[in-house]
């Protein structure tokens, strides 16, 4: 968690905030929504997307990950992919609404025991998160294993300067138990992403576009330190500039605005996860 004040948080993005409000494109918030059905819809799209962008990446293997977005009408329940549905072939159609007791109450396909077992909590926790992301992606993974911060070595990282929490409970495992989600919803506390242990990344945001984008960038930023440090002892960048980078890139609406570009693609190449 940085020192930020709320009002410094969009500091130097103000021009593209404001280009953004003028063409309409701005996310909405949830205490704006007028039409549950039409956010529903939106929120089930952008979902639908992601875990496309996800498996297109190479992020997803076999049926291990999740990515889930709480529903606009009924906070304490989330939209996530099925279990076992590959993310390079997921259709709105396909995604099921689970409550908060983990039973199914849209859709015919089964939850993941560990989707549940993690993202009940962080939605229950963080009220201001919509959305959340993890898969088990190689660098994601296997820079959890050393069980150590992040370090600020390129501009891109400053984006999650003081901005992604460690936590060490039940790691290895597969997370059935809802205490180690818990556990793992009170290490995140008010910061964005998360490295669990022996296990990979876990990244939130006020949209399923933030979210997808944070968890991508964060697997980056881990292959990043795994090859700098194989490789000699990388330079950090002082502090002051890391603040700086991070209040250009760190904030939610940038996470947003950073997916735009996967989104236009998806709609060109692959229209058909609307369905």
């Amino acid at each position: 968690m940085t020192d930020l004040k709320p009002e410094e948080e969009t500091k130097g993005f103000d021009e593209v905030k404001e280009a953004l409000s003028i063409s309409g494109l701005v996310p909405s918030g949830p205490d704006s929504v007028e039409n549950f059905e039409e956010e529903r819809l939106h929120r089930k799209q952008r979902l639908a997307a992601g875990l496309r962008i996800l498996g297109r990446l190479r992020l997803a293997e076999g049926v291990a990950g999740h990515v889930t977005v709480r529903d606009p009408e009924y906070p304490h329940r989330f939209w996530v992919n099925p279990f076992g549905k590959n993310f390079k072939l997921m259709k709105v159609s396909d995604l099921i609404c689970v409550d908060q007791n983990g039973d199914v109450v849209q859709g015919d396909k089964p939850v993941n025991a560990a989707a549940f077992a993690i993202h009940s909590q962080l939605h229950t926790a963080r009220p201001d998160i919509l959305a959340a992301a993890h898969c088990h992606s190689m660098y994601g993974r296997t820079f959890s294993s050393l069980g150590k911060p992040l370090k600020m070595i390129t501009q891109d990282d400053t984006m999650f300067y003081n901005d992604v929490a460690l936590c060490s409970a039940g790691s290895g495992a597969v997370v059935l138990d809802t205490e180690v989600g818990k556990a793992m919803a009170t290490a995140l506390g008010e910061k964005k992403a998360l490295i669990h242990q022996n296990h990979g990344l876990i990244t939130t945001g006020k949209s399923v576009d933030a979210a997808i984008w944070w968890f991508v960038a964060l697997e980056r930023t881990c292959q990043s330190q795994i090859l700098a440090e194989s490789a000699g002892d990388p330079i950090e960048i002082p502090d002051d500039l890391a603040i700086s980078g991070y209040e250009q890139q760190g904030h939610d609406l940038a996470g947003w605005f950073q997916f735009q570009p996967w989104w236009e693609e998806l709609l060109r190449d692959e229209p058909d996860f609307l369905e």
